[in-house]
């Protein structure tokens, strides 16, 4: 199989972050560093190191859903010695890694996983997997403002697909915006909203698809249920 594939498979990272992991010569196979995508990779015969240490495909696959709290990083490690989200997951064997990325100063729904192939569904574009945040700005849009967003806008130099957004609550210097959108760029619904005029003061994830956070408190989890995981592999 690709290389980057069997990467996912072993519970190090999704399909894409693998690929950046291969471009940025993190990875050897039989000891010699490989950076370049598609390369075929035999399980039984080959020996597959990222950052050093030997990896193998995870027998268990685990999906875990996190309310992430302020002050954590989505990534498995952090030059810079910030907190990050794996801390918060305790008693789980299994090497899992995130399904996409929330700021550190963004909360909500994160989901973690070992299972690949589904972190590439989920994250992938071409997918169009919906993902809904509430959103604390700073002012109240008007009906332009608010047709821009859902119309799309250039962001670094490349155009926004079609998104949705509802005013929920007003107030006298701030709103309160119900905002879904099927893209996972870099601070996109910041990003958005900047352009608008309406800079984020408070991000909130909720759902993914009609998978939603429920009652789960800020910086504690729970594994995903049978029926759940079923229904986001439909997605």
């Amino acid at each position: 199989m690709r290389l980057q594939k069997y990467i996912a498979m072993c519970g190090v990272a999704s399909r894409r972050k693998a690929e950046e992991m291969i471009e940025e010569g993190r990875v050897q196979i039989n000891d010699k560093i490989v950076n370049e995508m598609g390369i075929i990779v035999d399980p039984k015969k080959d020996t597959v190191k990222v950052d050093n240490k030997i990896i193998k495909k995870e027998k268990k696959k685990v999906y875990i859903m996190l309310n992430k709290p302020i002050g954590y990083v989505t990534t498995l490690k952090d030059e810079k010695g910030r907190k990050i989200i794996t801390d918060l997951i305790e008693g789980v064997d299994e090497r899992i890694f995130p399904v996409g990325r929330l700021d550190a100063d963004t909360t909500g729904l994160l989901l973690l996983t070992n299972d690949g192939d589904l972190a590439y569904k989920l994250t992938h574009p071409s997918y169009e997997v919906t993902k809904r945040y509430i959103a604390i700005v700073e002012g109240v849009p008007n009906r332009f403002e608010l047709e821009k967003f859902r119309n799309g806008m250039i962001i670094d130099r490349k155009r926004t697909a079609k998104a949705s957004i509802k005013i929920a609550k007003k107030y006298e210097n701030e709103s309160i915006l119900d905002i879904e959108i099927h893209e996972g760029r870099n601070r996109q619904v910041k990003k958005m909203c900047e352009m608008i005029n309406h800079p984020v003061k408070k991000l909130k994830r909720v759902a993914i698809g009609e998978l939603g956070i429920g009652g789960i408190e800020i910086g504690n989890w729970r594994h995903l249920e049978e029926d759940e995981v079923e229904y986001l592999k439909t997605l």
